[in-house]
């Protein structure tokens, strides 16, 4: 098992380029995102893919999600719509899983139904890990486990299992994504991550069950988002 020491703000392209490498090869690497670390491999090698399931201990029948560079290669792997297409413009990149109805292209050992979770998340490494293909995004943890910040507790608690770790330090944050389903005739809340709870710490009084945008019409979302949007961004500013 290798292991690269990264600085997120200038991080080496020529490591990057040899953990695309890894997972070109059938790999598996441990690399940061904007939330949490995270297990990645290729999505179009099944053997990868199945080894993830394997690390994590996680049933078949639960997919796994997707992180893609940009929309255009996010066009290439789910359906879009104007309504959909209009809300991930806004909100992405940043630390959310947006679910959408899969092409055909995406294996049934990356997702058995007819929706993938796709990511693209606010970090260079991720994104630039994902240039060359898309890469499976889920947290670096064994099923219903906690979720860990350091790479050296990740590793005691799955194992030295990975072909390679990219190690930017401790992260400070140890909260998944917030995971949004875009499928359904209104867009639904499905798991409270990190955006929710900064933004939960920014605006104590916020009922989340109630204000949250995202369980109001399409209409409300386009009115509200800017503002919630520059409250993130504001508290992101406050923490750097």
């Amino acid at each position: 098992m290798k292991i690269f020491k990264l600085n997120p703000n200038n991080p080496d392209q020529k490591l990057i380029n040899k953990a695309i490498d890894v997972m070109a090869s059938g790999g598996v690497i441990l690399y940061p995102t904007d939330t949490v670390y995270g297990l990645g491999a290729n999505i179009f090698n099944n053997g990868a893919v199945k080894k993830i399931y394997s690390i994590k201990q996680r049933d078949y029948n639960k997919p796994l999600s997707v992180l893609v560079p940009d929309m255009e290669s996010l066009e290439l792997i789910a359906e879009l719509n104007n309504s959909n297409k209009e809300i991930l413009e806004e909100w992405l990149p940043g630390p959310f899983t947006f679910i959408l109805n899969k092409k055909n292209i995406i294996s049934p050992y990356v997702s058995s139904t007819n929706t993938v979770g796709i990511r693209i998340p606010d970090c260079e490494i991720s994104l630039s890990l994902a240039s060359l293909f898309p890469i499976i995004t889920t947290s670096a943890n064994i099923a219903n486990e906690q979720t860990l910040s350091n790479p050296q507790d990740i590793l005691k608690q799955i194992g030295d299992v990975v072909d390679l770790v990219i190690d930017i330090g401790p992260l400070d944050n140890d909260k998944p994504s917030t995971v949004i389903d875009l499928t359904l005739s209104k867009p639904s809340l499905i798991r409270k991550g990190y955006f929710l709870d900064i933004i939960k710490d920014l605006k104590p009084d916020t009922n989340l069950k109630e204000d949250f945008p995202f369980k109001e019409d399409i209409t409300n979302i386009k009115n509200n988002i800017k503002n919630i949007k520059q409250d993130f961004e504001n508290i992101k500013n406050k923490k750097e």
